[in-house]
């Protein structure tokens, strides 16, 4: 039996208020859960079976009831510091935004140091750096809101 985490997933429009006065917007796109570590202990319980014999995932697989919540928390500490004041996280979706240039550079090299110490790794396809005007999960922010 899967106990539910009952961590709470922030409402996307919420995380909007802090972007007041930001004229620089940057998004970085993890390469998600299937970058976790399963926990030793939980691996047997990802196992599944084909014509080719038993497979257990190494990795957090996508579909986990957990996963969303899981990753969320595992984002929200790791940017503790940075939240409300430069950060905002949407699981796998990261916002940097900054008022300067000067203070985005700064903002940047502050997160992308956090994801490499903590072996996170971004799609770089999907990301996009140093922009007035972005997409972020489901809206267009721009410098004017």
């Amino acid at each position: 039996m899967t106990i539910k985490n009952k961590y709470p997933l922030p409402r996307i429009d919420d995380l909007f208020d802090q972007l007041k006065g930001a004229k620089y917007f940057s998004k970085i796109d993890l390469r998600s859960f299937t970058i976790t570590q399963d926990r030793e202990e939980d691996i047997h319980k990802t196992a599944f079976v084909t014509g080719y014999g038993r497979y257990e995932f190494t990795v957090m697989p996508f579909g986990l009831t957990n996963a969303p919540a899981y990753f969320m928390n595992l984002m929200n500490k790791i940017f503790m510091d940075e939240l409300d004041k430069h950060v905002i996280v949407f699981i796998d979706d990261i916002l940097v935004y900054s008022k300067t240039i000067e203070e985005h550079e700064e903002h940047l090299r502050k997160v992308l140091e956090k994801l490499r110490s903590h072996q996170l790794y971004a799609k770089f396809s999907k990301c996009e750096f140093w922009l007035e005007r972005i997409s972020y999960p489901g809206h267009i922010i721009t410098t004017k809101g």
